[in-house]
């Protein structure tokens, strides 16, 4: 009698040498797609949330000296508090992976677009909208986790007002030709908490308040900018990886 265990263990020996394994009880060929891939750089990722040990760290809860502006706002028990003006980071940026945390005041004041409103400007043009949105109804691409003005997010995944929120954001630059045109438009990815709140979404061009979104020709690298929209937003841990091209074989 032919026993299904000898054909297992067969499978097994052969798959060991990397000649062939054992598919809805047949045996195949492994594919191999013969391309010479670069070997992965090697990082430390670091602790839960960061900073990873290729990441440029923008604040570690001490001080704004890598911004424009940072000296305006009060640090203190490892965190720094949005006042008077928004800052700007010295240094600029393309396609990027950012992290950065945020809380809401905890005594709500105010509604709508008036509570703990701030926002993270990718090359100071494309706002990811930072906003006390729990329990706080508002038009639904400025709530917190929209594209500004393009695209509301996914889900509501906001935590309660004082509570430590997480942005990682995934950002792809956009890219002009000579003459200024769009070559190539932006993408962002954010995830709001952990939970995917957009989803490579293409951006129509900047965010506006007062405009349609629109694209305007700029280097392939440009600062960050954090907003003070009057609210004394706090923020905590903003690291930042930049992201090469795709690797070639």
């Amino acid at each position: 009698m032919f026993h299904s265990s000898r054909l297992v263990r067969g499978a097994v020996a052969l798959g060991a040498i990397g000649t062939a394994f054992l598919v809805q009880g047949a045996f195949v060929d492994e594919y191999k797609s013969g391309i010479n891939w670069p070997e992965p750089k090697v990082i430390d990722p670091g602790p839960i949330g960061g900073p990873p040990s290729d990441a440029t760290i923008l604040f570690d809860g001490k001080d704004l000296s890598k911004w424009d502006g940072g000296e305006k706002w009060p640090i203190q028990d490892g965190y720094a508090t949005s006042r008077e003006t928004g800052i700007t980071t010295k240094a600029g940026f393309g396609n990027c992976q950012l992290h950065l945390e945020w809380a809401a005041p905890a005594e709500v004041t105010g509604e709508g677009q008036g509570r703990g409103n701030s926002g993270v400007y990718l090359m100071g043009k494309y706002e990811i909208q930072i906003l006390d949105s729990y329990g706080n109804p508002t038009y639904f691409d400025g709530q917190a986790g929209s594209i500004y003005k393009q695209h509301p997010p996914l889900v509501n995944a906001c935590r309660k007002p004082g509570e430590w929120q997480t942005y990682d954001i995934l950002f792809t630059a956009p890219r002009f030709d000579a003459a200024g045109k769009v070559q190539k438009p932006a993408y962002a990815t954010v995830l709001h908490n952990g939970v995917v709140v957009q989803n490579h979404f293409e951006l129509l061009g900047g965010t506006f308040y007062e405009r349609p979104p629109a694209y305007e020709a700029h280097p392939d690298k440009a600062p960050i900018h954090i907003q003070f929209h009057g609210n004394p937003v706090r923020f905590r841990n903003i690291w930042i990886r930049e992201l090469a091209e795709p690797v070639k074989p």
